[in-house]
């Protein structure tokens, strides 16, 4: 296509946001409006974290309600959007020769269908997931980045979703809105300012970084899928912020899009 599709991450942050209404998911539905429709859509999830690189090929994702304690009204949403076996394969072949397995069972989680509920509410835009391997250091999961950059030719969205900032345990659960944290503030800030300036490879190194990217990154999932979307967004283009904000203090809802 003559104008490459944008790769785009997405805080996710609760998966409240899946039936609220807020500035956020207004950005949501925003930024739908505004990207040229895709042909399909590859989603990189925080919440599909397991120790190989795994893609599905349903053609009909179930959708995954992989957590506890919330509402019942968010236990009922369905997200029924397509799968796409062709671009599943198509995936599997540009990774080669890390081996990728076609996966039947897995569906769409949380990460993603939260987040495109409100992005693409009639759920007709074909998705295929692929899941991060656990066992591999972060420089593996922006060189697999790199690899996606052609599906952003063909008309395919390349979407991660985690969080920035992501702190469970400075969580505020329950309790009145919060400041965010300064050390949180800090490392999203320094962030921006890499990402802008296009220097990548500090954040792929991200644990050398200091106490604030330690707090703010205290398990990697929800961090690792930005690297895939900087790495597939890579060539050319500027990088920009459509969703900005700190929720619960300690989880950053900040949107990166990048091409």
């Amino acid at each position: 296509m003559a104008n490459p599709m944008p790769a785009i991450f997405f805080g996710h942050g609760n998966p409240m946001n899946a039936i609220g209404a807020n500035a956020y998911t207004d950005a949501w539905r925003d930024i739908g409006a505004r990207l040229p429709r895709p042909k399909a859509i590859l989603a990189i999830s925080a919440h599909w974290y397991v120790p190989e690189t795994g893609v599905t090929v349903a053609t009909a994702p179930r959708t995954i309600h992989d957590f506890g304690g919330f509402p019942a009204e968010l236990y009922q949403v369905r997200y029924p959007a397509p799968g796409d076996p062709l671009l599943a394969r198509r995936v599997q072949r540009l990774l080669m020769p890390i081996e990728v397995r076609l996966d039947q069972s897995w569906g769409l989680d949380h990460g993603t269908w939260s987040v495109l509920t409100h992005v693409y509410p009639a759920a007709d835009i074909p998705i295929v997931q692929l899941s991060i391997d656990a066992t591999k250091p972060a420089s593996y999961h922006f060189e697999i980045g790199r690899k996606l950059a052609p599906l952003r030719d063909e008309g395919v969205l390349v979407a991660g979703s985690g969080n920035i900032v992501h702190n469970l345990q400075a969580y505020a659960w329950g309790r009145q809105p919060r400041d965010p944290y300064d050390w949180a503030v800090r490392f999203e800030t320094m962030a921006r300012e890499m990402m802008q300036a296009g220097e990548y490879a500090p954040l792929i190194g991200y644990e050398k970084l200091g106490r604030d990217a330690a707090l703010s990154i205290p398990t990697p999932e929800h961090y690792l899928p930005l690297l895939y979307v900087l790495a597939a967004g890579e060539r050319g283009g500027s990088v920009t912020f459509p969703v900005e904000g700190v929720d619960g203090g300690s989880i950053s809802m900040l949107a990166v899009q990048t091409g």
